[in-house]
């Protein structure tokens, strides 16, 4: 393995990570936490030492689940430990950016759910923070690791569809209104677009790249005048389009298309980890009569691809993921603002989640 430099004063160089796992510790033990730390008790390159949650109990309970060694009643305990290398952050939204700042500066490496944070300048506030530190931080975008969507990136990137033209996406649940609800709690970074939307607009990022040169936004406000649901019309430097529609009004089915120049791909519910991908061959125009099924399951839950990336990049030293790199991380929460703004919807991030 290539030498690099861990937390904690770790190094990576000669480091059998079958022999020496990578230490974890999880923060926000919820069920997305069951479902990521589930998935990493498949990889040998990496094992739970320790949970922590405001909640003592909560998070004697997760570390009881999932083999963990240590339970922590606070963030900042957790944090303190030196044998945590890697924190996985899965706390609502709004306490992101505050637990990220305060990992970095204990010097551990991040996986940190998305939305990564609430707001833009929260987001470039972590990534330079990592860059100075020298720690690597990752979004859990698992999307990007899902063996058929790297199949799918590897088709557009041989031509199988000739030139990238039009992109789509859509993600929905019926949600009954609740404030008090995740998705309803303004305190909790609630609405669609950060916790749904995040979806159709990384996807439609991934393969369009970069920022919009141009982007409109059309969309319906809750009764807490938290954004319900929303369609973003994309338009790329060069004139390429993209469209991402998200919603908690409705159950959209979760389907993602990418149209080129000689066919498309189409991704089958739900495109954000899919195990299968069609590929259209178009022969005359639109028409067509060659379409090839490529199944490509996920391994365990899906989520241990992208724990794997993350233990690949420590093992080589590296700071960011090639695959999820936080300039694609900052685009993606520049679209989210920018569409939010548009609505009238203006988050923050909490002053002390710690």
């Amino acid at each position: 393995m290539a030498p690099g430099r861990m937390a904690s004063g770790h190094t990576a160089a000669g480091r059998d990570l079958t022999a020496d796992p990578i230490r974890w510790g999880v923060i926000g033990p919820g069920n997305i936490a069951d479902g990521v730390i589930g998935d990493l008790a498949l990889l040998e390159e990496g094992t739970l030492h320790a949970a922590a949650s405001r909640s003592l109990d909560r998070a004697k309970d997760f570390a009881a689940r999932h083999g963990a060694q240590v339970a922590y009643g606070s963030y900042a305990d957790l944090l303190a430990d030196d044998d945590v290398e890697v924190v996985y952050i899965a706390t609502p939204h709004r306490q992101h950016h505050g637990i990220a700042l305060a990992a970095i500066e204990a010097g551990k490496h991040l996986l940190v759910e998305k939305a990564f944070t609430c707001t833009l300048a929260g987001t470039i506030e972590v990534a330079e923070a990592a860059r100075e530190r020298g720690v690597f931080v990752m979004e859990a975008m698992w999307t990007r690791f899902q063996p058929a969507v790297v199949r799918l990136r590897e088709l557009i990137a041989d031509g199988a569809i000739g030139e990238v033209r039009n992109v789509q996406a859509d993600l929905g649940l019926q949600v009954d209104f609740d404030p008090t609800h995740r998705l309803w709690d303004p305190a909790q970074g609630g609405g669609t677009l950060l916790d749904l939307g995040v979806y159709p607009v990384a996807w439609v990022q991934m393969i369009l790249g970069g920022r919009p040169a141009r982007l409109e936004t059309s969309g319906t406000l809750g009764p807490n005048d938290l954004d319900a649901e929303a369609t973003l019309l994309w338009e790329a430097p060069d004139g390429r389009q993209g469209t991402a529609t998200t919603s908690l009004l409705s159950p959209l089915p979760g389907r993602a298309a990418i149209f080129g120049t000689l066919g498309w791909l189409e991704v089958p519910p739900r495109f954000h980890h899919p195990d299968r991908i069609l590929l259209h061959r178009a022969t005359e125009g639109w028409s067509t009569d060659e379409t090839e099924e490529i199944v490509l399951p996920a391994t365990g839950t899906g989520y241990s691809h992208e724990l794997d990336e993350v233990h690949r990049c420590l093992a080589e030293g590296r700071t960011q993921s090639p695959v999820m790199p936080l300039q694609d991380t900052v685009a993606v929460m520049g679209v989210l603002e920018q569409a939010l703004h548009s609505l009238g919807v203006y988050h923050d991030e909490d002053p002390s989640p710690i």
